[in-house]
């Protein structure tokens, strides 16, 4: 069985010199990715645009309609982090639909663990944007998954560094859907929202803790809720390096994470489709060499040979 790994070339777009987001990292992972050996091959696929359909089923159609046509306003523009353009449309399209596709590939499988070379767009509104966020690709494929009867109960496990606050916000009266966000409580956003489980940790968590409190969360809640999609948003920006994140793991604490969550699911034969998140080091290199730990931890995985930790 390969590594399904999701990717277009447009995730990568230009972007102002200096600017803050790290557009280069999806670039330069497909390339360590196409480098590296795992212990399985990789089935690489490529996404389509995301329709607008699946967008209005989470997003306010005025706001998608500003969106698509550069109608946003400047105060709004600020928020996402961006300027408009039509290629940052097309881009997080793209990623959204890249997200759609793992999902419909591990769903199809059903037992499987297929990644997106993007996406955990976590931060986006129904009717706006924020966070460098513009559309809320975790939301849009789980109420994807539910429309087209691939599941009826979900979970979304965020472990970005930052609350997935606009996920909690769109399915706050969504029963089929139920989230779990594992952040550093001081943070962006400054004003939280309410998750379905919140779990705030405190500045300088190693991989020890980190990992002692995930390990006594995550397998009650697989086992309570029964759920028969994972959505895994697998942020970098824990790590101790990074330059937006107050937490202190490693690459071996992302790894061990990033394994047995992944673990956890294969185990109890739940499909798993998992996003990069966020990340924010200067270093691309670097950067992108640590949300490629999600993927090797997924084919050792898959493979048989993930040994954890914890």
């Amino acid at each position: 069985m390969p590594l399904t790994v999701v990717h277009h070339p447009g995730y990568t777009i230009d972007m102002p010199e200096h600017h803050p987001f790290p557009m280069a990292k999806f670039c330069v992972l497909r390339e360590q990715l196409g480098e590296a050996a795992l212990a399985l091959p990789i089935d690489w696929q490529q996404p389509e645009t995301v329709t607008l359909e699946a967008l209005l089923r989470v997003h306010d159609r005025e706001y998608i309609k500003a969106l698509l046509e550069g109608q946003l306003e400047r105060a709004a523009q600020r928020r996402s982090g961006f300027a408009w353009s039509e290629s940052l449309v097309e881009r997080v399209r793209l990623e959204t639909g890249g997200t759609l596709l793992t999902v419909e590939a591990a769903c199809a499988t059903g037992l499987a663990c297929n990644c997106n070379s993007a996406g955990g767009t976590h931060h986006a509104h129904a009717d706006a944007a924020s966070g460098y966020c513009l559309i809320n690709d975790l939301a849009v494929a789980a109420a994807h998954a539910l429309a087209k009867g691939w599941a009826s109960r979900v979970l979304i496990v965020d472990l970005d560094v930052h609350q997935g606050d606009g996920t909690a916000r769109l399915f706050t009266h969504e029963p089929d859907v139920l989230t779990f966000s594992m952040h550093a409580a001081r943070n962006f956003p400054v004003r939280k929202a309410k998750s379905d489980l919140d779990i705030p940790l405190a500045n300088g968590l190693d991989d020890a803790a980190y990992m002692q409190t995930l390990s006594s969360y995550l397998p009650g809640l697989l086992a309570a809720y029964h759920p028969d999609l994972v959505l895994y948003d697998a942020g970098v920006d824990v790590h101790r390096d990074d330059r937006l994140g107050y937490l202190n793991l490693t690459d071996t604490g992302l790894y061990q994470r990033d394994g047995y969550v992944l673990s956890a699911c294969v185990m109890r034969e739940i499909p798993v489709a998992a996003v990069i998140g966020g990340g924010y080091d200067r270093d691309i290199a670097a950067l992108a060499a640590r949300h490629a730990l999600l993927h090797r931890a997924g084919a050792d995985v898959l493979a048989g040979s993930f040994q954890s930790h914890y």
